[in-house]
C-alpha cells in the first residue's frame, strides 16, 4: 500500500443514517457509520473491552454501540460511556478509545486516509476537471480475487484490447501497438490507444504518438477514468480489501442529452456494457502471478506496456517516499 493517501473505498449511499457498515479495506477490518447529522465516523472493527465486532452494534446517541457490553464511541473513536459503569462515573476511560481512520465524502465517494494523520491533504482524487454535477451516473459493483495494482494495470493495458475484448472494444484485430504516448503531469497519468492492423508495417514510437480525444487517466492512488467523450466518461475506484482482493465501484457517466431523466437511463444502459466488459477481464486478471505488481516482478514487458512500466514506477516512488 502507499501511505499518505485518500483512497476511495466505498459509494457514499451504502452508508445510511444511524445504521452501520462492516468491511474490510487495505487488510483493515473497519465499521464505518453514519450519525444522525450525516458524518461518517470510521473505526476498527473491534472492540477495545472484549474484542466484539462493533459493526454488529448500533448507532445510540450519535455513537457507535458496541453489541457485547454496550461501550460507545463517538465518529473518531473516542470512548463516551461504559454503562457497566454507571452514569454517575467520572473517571477516565480514554484508555478504552479504539483506533479510528478519517474520512471525507466527496462526488458520493467515501475516502479514507491511510497513513499518517498529521500528513493529510485536502486533495481527495477525482476528476474534477472532467464531471461536474451536470452528468448522472449509474454504478456496478464487483469482487476481484486479485490485489489492487492489477486491477488497476489492467485499466492502463492497451496491448490486451484485441484478444481479451475480441467481441466489444477490442474489435478490428488491432493488434499492432503503436507507443502509446504516456504522459504523466499535475498527478495524473494519462494514455491512450493507438493500435493499428498489423499489415507489415513498424510501430510508431512513443513520441511520434498523440494522446487521443478517448483516453485513459489514473491518479493515485486507486481512481481511473476512461474519457470516452466529452459526455460519456466511464471511472472505476478499485478499493483494496487485502493482498488478494479489490472491490472495483463502475461507473458510467452521461450528460448526452438536455434531458436528466433521458441521461439516466442511457447512464443505465451503459452499466450493462461496463459489466459485459468488466466480466471479460476479471476472467484473466484473477489469474495472473504473483498477485500484486512491481517492477521486479518477472515479467518481461514489451514497448506496448509502457502505461503500465510508468504506473510500477510511480507506485514504487510513493511507496518508497513514505517510508520512514
Amino acid at each position: 500500500m502507499i501511505s499518505n493517501q485518500w483512497y476511495a473505498i466505498l459509494p457514499s449511499k451504502k452508508v445510511k443514517t444511524d445504521k452501520i457498515v462492516g468491511v474490510k479495506r487495505m487488510n483493515l477490518d473497519l465499521a464505518i457509520f453514519r450519525n444522525s447529522k450525516g458524518e461518517i465516523g470510521c473505526v476498527v472493527d473491534q472492540c477495545t473491552h472484549r474484542g466484539a465486532a462493533l459493526s454488529l452494534g448500533k448507532v445510540k446517541d450519535d455513537c457507535i454501540q458496541c453489541p457485547f457490553h454496550g461501550l460507545e464511541f463517538n465518529k473518531i473513536g473516542k470512548c463516551m460511556f461504559i454503562p457497566a459503569n454507571g452514569k454517575a462515573s467520572t473517571g477516565d476511560i480514554s484508555r478504552y478509545n479504539v483506533k479510528h481512520y478519517p474520512v471525507r465524502e466527496e462526488n458520493g465517494i467515501i475516502y479514507l486516509w491511510y497513513g499518517d494523520e498529521e500528513k493529510i491533504t485536502d486533495d481527495l482524487p477525482f476528476f474534477d476537471k472532467e464531471i461536474d454535477d451536470s452528468f448522472v451516473f449509474s454504478e456496478l459493483e464487483d469482487h476481484w480475487n486479485s490485489h489492487y495494482s492489477r486491477c488497476i494495470e489492467n485499466q492502463l493495458d492497451v496491448v490486451h484490447l484485441p484478444f481479451v475484448h475480441q467481441s466489444t472494444i477490442g474489435r478490428g484485430n488491432k493488434t499492432l501497438v503503436n507507443g502509446p504516448k504516456v504522459v504523466w503531469e499535475d498527478g495524473i497519468l494519462t494514455t491512450s490507444a493507438n493500435n493499428e492492423l498489423d499489415q507489415g508495417q513498424k510501430p510508431k514510437s512513443p513520441e511520434e504518438c498523440v494522446i487521443k480525444d478517448t483516453h485513459l487517466s489514473f491518479r493515485f492512488p486507486n481512481i481511473w477514468m476512461n474519457h470516452i467523450s466529452e459526455n460519456i466518461k466511464v471511472i472505476i475506484y478499485f478499493a483494496p480489501v487485502d493482498d488478494e482482493n479489490t472491490v472495483l465501484y463502475i461507473r458510467f457517466y452521461c450528460k448526452l442529452t438536455s434531458l436528466r431523466p433521458i441521461n439516466s437511463l442511457i447512464a443505465y444502459i451503459g452499466k450493462f456494457a461496463n459489466k459485459t466488459v468488466e466480466r471479460q477481464d476479471k476472467r484473466v486478471v484473477i489469474t495472473q502471478k504473483p498477485k500484486a505488481s512491481s517492477l521486479r516482478s518477472g515479467e518481461k514487458l514489451v514497448p506496448g506496456d509502457g502505461p503500465i512500466i510508468k504506473y510500477r514506477k510511480i507506485r514504487e516512488e510513493l511507496i518508497n517516499s513514505t517510508v520512514k
